[in-house]
């Protein structure tokens, strides 16, 4: 193939090995790559109610009206077997409001449609047993006297553990002086919570800012180690609180709230 190269001119010389080239990027261009596509989902206010139900039930204890917004975020990407070429993956690169994600990264590898929605849906509940343990933990009130039911439709995975917990918070307790532990803002945020009340990054946290804020949050709770994607298109007049642990984040809210104490930032 080289001696054939040889004696022939440049231009064509150039048209043939340019050819392999052509083709393999038509190809790539209509071959369905391993990511998707994300972009600002739903927000739904924990205080509230969702799809005509309360998200928070709470028996065998009083719970409080509440003034202001608690809203978990969540993200919406293309389903685990969507096609997704090139163009789309180029589209989405140079778009702030929606994200290229590696697949696994948004959906567990190795499962069809219907294992991942079990995946998912076993994630929401095991982060909504953990939101209640923390909660509960923190308020130092028994499980066994205290009944918690959460409930969020076609939300899966774990991402609104730290807003549970802190939904069940200020339903029992506010911010523990008669207030509401919003203050009467809508606030939203993110992250994952253990029962230990840990707080743990989630992935999706710039769009899910840019719902947060589309939905009237004014300040958004954020894992700190998720902080500099949060800031990276974060919209105006959206005020970052990094948290670590349910504690640091209800003296946060406190220390918002009342106007003493130190907020941190991202």
């Amino acid at each position: 193939m080289l001696s054939r190269l040889s004696r022939l001119s440049r231009p064509k010389a150039i048209a043939l090995c340019a050819l392999p080239v052509v083709a393999l990027l038509a190809t790539a261009a209509f071959a369905p790559l391993p990511f998707s596509v994300a972009q600002p989902g739903m927000t739904a206010n924990v205080l509230g109610s969702n799809k005509g139900a309360p998200v928070i039930t709470i028996t065998g204890a009083t719970a409080r009206e509440t003034r202001g917004q608690l809203r978990m975020t969540t993200i919406e990407a293309t389903g685990p077997d969507a096609h997704v070429g090139l163009a789309d993956v180029v589209d989405g690169w140079f778009r702030t409001d929606q994200a290229v994600m590696p697949r696994d990264a948004v959906y567990p590898s190795g499962g069809n449609v219907k294992e991942i929605e079990r995946h998912n849906e076993a994630e929401m509940k095991r982060s909504q047993d953990a939101a209640t343990q923390a909660a509960l933990g923190y308020l130092g009130k028994a499980g066994d006297d205290i009944k918690v039911t959460l409930k969020l439709s076609d939300v899966g995975g774990p991402s609104a553990g730290l807003l549970f917990s802190l939904g069940v918070i200020d339903k029992l307790n506010g911010d523990g002086s008669g207030g509401d532990l919003t203050g009467g803002r809508v606030i939203a945020g993110t992250g994952t919570i253990d029962a230990a009340g840990e707080v743990g990054p989630v992935g999706g946290v710039a769009l899910k800012t840019q719902a947060a804020h589309r939905d009237g949050a004014t300040v958004f709770l954020v894992p700190k180690a998720e902080c500099t994607d949060a800031k990276s298109e974060l919209p105006k007049g959206l005020r970052l609180i990094p948290v670590t642990t349910l504690k640091g984040a209800v003296n946060s809210l406190v220390a918002l709230e009342k106007g003493r104490g130190s907020v941190p930032s991202c």
